[in-house]
């Protein structure tokens, strides 16, 4: 049986070779409704697959996205990395996911790789991104997407949301219950990079506390961002003589380690202990009691990442090129808090 070709696909829909890439790719150029669905119709009559990969060598490009995350077992990377499936999805790309695990040599052995295999775009959830990768990039001439986290060491067009506000948002409702203070669970970073979501979770953290007039000395404490190395330090924060009465995470899975902590050694939360979180993982509905947390909107966040990565650049504002999208942050009230919330 012969293959079924562009041409075939063309005549039968009684339209140009052109036109019908233009459907398959979703452009560039806009196609009528009745044109379009006379193409597809007659795709699924016979049956045409494109070939994806002389495509690619014609193109240079791939209907590829890579995305790199620091670790897709944790909620928050994990829901993120499908926001972006989903949305590529939409537009008719696939995506490639790639874990650095937080280390510079795997996140430089992904940009390499993906960049190698001339993915349409690149999106970057990079913790910490090293001068190394920042080269790898440069060198390639890539179309790269910042995603979440904005390093100091590559200046590129970033999807990000409000951090700092929505920390503060946090600590401001925690204290609103009438704790003395409020003790912060951040990262294990000695120096935190500008621009790395957990050091701004923390300095919207300082802010807060600031503003209220409370000290914040003795009040950091450190911890991995999964709940697992959370629980640990919670396990000793809790059972200290100076148990802090409120404790706001820089990240859910972290609230979730210190929920944990505090169910183990019989505490009661709220009551001896209100927590607040950051991210809105799904899974912080359902936690005991409901985790309070700051929430973005990972899915618009996505959409936004998509369409960068596979357009050009933000749209010109004041004669300037943007560089970031900020989304603003949002606080969710549940229960661990001392609300009566969801």
């Amino acid at each position: 049986m012969a293959k079924v070709t562009r041409d075939d696909v063309a005549r039968l829909a009684g339209t140009s070779t052109a036109v019908v890439s233009y459907v398959i790719n979703n452009g560039p150029r806009p196609v009528a409704p009745a044109t379009r669905e006379r193409v597809l119709a007659a795709i699924k009559e016979l049956g045409y697959r494109p070939d994806r990969v002389a495509q690619a060598m014609a193109s240079r490009r791939t209907d590829l996205i890579g995305m790199i995350v620091p670790d897709a077992r944790q909620p928050f990377f994990a829901e993120m990395a499908h926001a972006v499936e989903r949305a590529a999805a939409d537009r008719g790309k696939m995506v490639l996911v790639g874990n650095s695990d937080y280390r510079d040599e795997r996140e430089i052995h992904y940009l390499r790789a993906f960049l190698g295999m001339r993915v349409a775009g690149l999106i970057l959830v990079s913790q910490g991104m090293s001068e190394r990768a920042a080269q790898e990039i440069e060198a390639w001439d890539a179309r790269v997407v910042l995603l979440h986290e904005r390093p100091e060491a590559l200046d590129d067009v970033a999807v990000v949301t409000d951090d700092i506000g929505g920390a503060q948002l946090a600590t401001r409702h925690l204290l609103e219950h009438g704790h003395a203070y409020v003790a912060c669970l951040g990262g294990i970073e000695s120096t935190p990079s500008v621009g790395d979501p957990v050091a701004d979770h923390v300095e919207g953290w300082r802010r807060a506390m600031r503003e209220a007039g409370r000290s914040i000395e003795g009040r950091l404490y450190q911890a991995a961002y999964d709940r697992y190395d959370a629980y640990e330090t919670a396990l000793k924060i809790l059972s200290g003589p100076d148990r802090p009465p409120a404790i706001f995470c820089a990240t859910d899975d972290q609230a979730i380690g210190v929920l944990r902590a505090a169910r183990e050694l019989r505490l009661d939360v709220p009551g001896d202990l209100a927590v607040a979180g950051f991210d809105d993982v799904k899974e912080a509905a359902l936690t005991d009691p409901p985790l309070t947390t700051v929430s973005s909107d990972r899915p618009a966040m996505a959409r936004a990442a998509v369409d960068l990565v596979l357009d050009d650049g933000l749209k010109v504002s004041g004669g300037r090129r943007e560089r970031v999208k900020q989304f603003p942050s949002a606080l969710v009230i549940r229960h661990s808090c001392g609300c009566n919330g969801a």
